[in-house]
């Protein structure tokens, strides 16, 4: 018992200083109410047109890839929620370029802390909330759609695809960002696979080319995050020769895409030698 209290005392002088980073800057963005409403509906709306982008097309037609609107619900509320998620705790990530080329990043290196952590606590917006209810929302009126029985397996299963389908977008985040120690200039390219993957997500897996395929559904496993979750959850035919089971796979990818994400930062850091100001 002493030994489990002198642990947590531990780990809270050590994450002291970030909590404190984290709530000065949530304080910031929300004591101007006004701006901070606005940036909270603007992010709304984003939600709401992507959402009506999967409406229009299942208005065309009353399926596609095998799911009707039912299911793609159940999909975009899945994988938007948990790519909102990351977004919102790491998702200024992607502002490591400007670090770079500015030479702040070095005072992060003068810091007895680690760099992931300083560079995720860097920042926070707020504003992204909404996204992530845009995405909850979804799933819900998916879920209740589909008439899904909430049995302890089925529960279980949509708390597993949330939270290890938040663990694959964090990793394709911070995978990115240490590619940026050798691309510095070219967010671009780096943005076409993160964000290409969350538009991805959210489409049915099985109406992917072979190179979308071995991208989003193996290489940067987004087809975890809601596609095949889904299918397991509704009992609908699996394609790529996978069981009928691989919505279970998801901890599997997330520990894949990690492990891609630890190797991308580490190889990053070790290859920066400043910024030369």
């Amino acid at each position: 018992m002493l030994g489990g209290v002198v642990w947590r005392c531990r780990v809270g002088s050590r994450t002291r200083p970030y909590r404190a980073l984290l709530g000065a800057r949530m304080r910031a963005q929300s004591s101007y109410r006004a701006s901070f409403g606005l940036d909270l509906v603007s992010s709304l709306l984003i939600g709401l047109v992507e959402l009506a982008e999967v409406w229009v097309l299942y208005r065309a037609v009353d399926e596609i890839g095998g799911l009707d609107l039912t299911a793609a619900l159940v999909v975009f509320g899945l994988a938007d929620t948990a790519f909102s998620i990351a977004d919102l705790l790491v998702g200024h990530v992607d502002r490591l370029p400007d670090y770079l080329r500015a030479g702040t990043f070095d005072v992060f290196c003068l810091r007895p802390q680690p760099l992931l952590a300083q560079l995720i606590t860097s920042d926070i917006s707020l504003r992204r909330l909404t996204r992530v209810g845009v995405g909850f929302a979804v799933l819900i009126v998916g879920l209740i759609a589909n008439d899904v029985t909430l049995t302890p397996s089925s529960v279980l299963l949509v708390l597993l695809s949330l939270l290890t389908g938040t663990a694959i977008c964090t990793g394709i985040f911070v995978a990115a960002a240490g590619a940026q120690f050798f691309l510095i200039d070219a967010a671009e390219m780096t943005n076409s696979v993160v964000y290409g993957g969350r538009y991805a997500a959210n489409q049915p897996g099985s109406v992917w080319s072979r190179p979308l395929i071995a991208v989003f559904g193996f290489g940067v496993p987004m087809a975890f995050t809601g596609y095949l979750p889904t299918l397991t959850l509704l009992d609908l035919p699996v394609p790529w020769n996978l069981p009928d089971w691989a919505g279970w796979l998801a901890p599997l990818a997330a520990i894949w895409m990690w492990g891609l994400a630890g190797l991308s930062w580490r190889t990053g850091t070790r290859h920066y030698q400043g910024g030369g100001g």
